[in-house]
């Protein structure tokens, strides 16, 4: 097992790199259902969080209502893949909106882009356009050339289980 500032920055990297992630939730009967999303993540040091801004379907809002938890599996070509299970929960106030909006909008791409072209959001604080706060608690990176024979290091990181 690797340290969190070991595997977050290159969790980041990657993720940021490949962008497009699909994202799985399970429903009341456990059965899952994924999409593919945008997430945004967040290295301070110390904290990796992840945001999304999407449309707070029925399907996501009952999802998350039934398990607060997302597993997002980025994929590409050569085979790189990371994924992050986290805990994940609905931020609806104006000021995380307009925060995470600004933070797509003022990213460098591929990563960041103009929420606004998302047809019906047009602003942050549109009731269309809601923010998910994702907090890991298992990271895995994964080079393609690991796969390939080409050498590399899988890392992966997981939350200590608390004692209490």
């Amino acid at each position: 097992m690797n340290s969190l500032p070991e595997v977050a920055p290159a969790f980041v990297e990657m993720a940021h790199r490949i962008v497009w992630c699909g994202v799985a939730t399970v429903d009341a009967q456990g059965r899952p259902r994924s999409r593919i999303l945008h997430p945004i993540w967040q290295w301070d040091g110390q904290q990796l969080v992840g945001w999304i801004g999407t449309s707070p379907t029925p399907t996501k809002r009952a999802h998350l209502h039934a398990s607060p938890f997302i597993s997002c599996n980025y994929w590409s070509p050569t085979h790189d893949t990371c994924v992050a299970e986290c805990r994940a929960s609905w931020a609806f106030d104006d000021e995380t909106r307009t925060m995470v909006w600004n933070l797509f909008a003022h990213a460098p791409q591929p990563v960041g882009y103009d929420p606004a072209i998302v047809p019906g959001w047009g602003a942050p604080t549109s009731p269309t356009f809601a923010v998910l706060h994702l907090e890991p608690w298992r990271l895995r990176v994964f080079p393609g050339s690991v796969l390939l024979g080409q050498g590399g290091r899988v890392l992966v990181w997981q939350e200590q289980a608390s004692s209490s």
